[in-house]
């Protein structure tokens, strides 16, 4: 089963800790949006910081919103989910955000976000999954990967399978290219 015949989503990773104004923030909600009018179904881990500002963007504009929840949380989900799918634990909150997804887009946050970014990238190197866009959006980013190029075992071609991207406009421009064809 192509994109062409099944729902395209797009999974959204960053900080639990931002909010508006901060940066992270803004630039996750215009992702939101921007997935959102590009006809994607935005997926993230459904709680507060990057995940609310993406489901924001996205339901703004009407967009699906998708929301991996994870019942061991005491938190309430935010409120611009359409859809949730709750999951027992962790890994299974984990893997339910990356087998549906066409792309991924990963935006500052802590360990969570490196933990995230760090599994998608080794499956998709592995090929564990098929060929699709991992979007590092931001000027943290190069500076991080090279660090873990020089002081890591990650080869050129390991860094050959991210994409960077400044600005909301130019990650979505990469997914909405780069995603056509996978299959799930």
């Amino acid at each position: 089963m192509t994109d062409d015949t099944q729902e395209r989503i797009v999974t959204i990773f960053g900080g639990s800790k931002c909010c508006e104004p901060d940066p992270e923030y803004v630039e996750a909600q215009l992702v939101g949006e921007l997935l959102a009018n590009a006809g994607f179904t935005i997926c993230t881990g459904g709680y507060l910081g990057v995940m609310e500002a993406a489901s924001r963007g996205a339901h703004e504009v009407g967009g699906r919103v998708l929301g991996i929840v994870m019942n061991q949380f005491k938190h309430e989900p935010n409120r611009y989910l359409t859809h949730k799918v709750a999951t027992r634990h962790f890994y299974e909150r984990l893997q339910q955000l990356i087998t549906r997804s066409v792309g991924f887009i990963a935006i500052r946050g802590g360990m969570g976000t490196v933990t995230e970014l760090s599994l998608v990238w080794n499956k998709i190197q592995t090929r564990v999954i098929g060929p699709r866009p991992l979007v590092l959006l931001g000027e943290c980013w190069p500076p991080i990967v090279q660090a873990w190029q020089r002081h890591l075992a990650v080869s050129d071609a390991d860094i050959a399978v991210l994409d960077f991207a400044i600005t909301a406009e130019e990650a979505v421009a990469i997914i909405r290219k780069k995603s056509r064809g996978v299959i799930l």
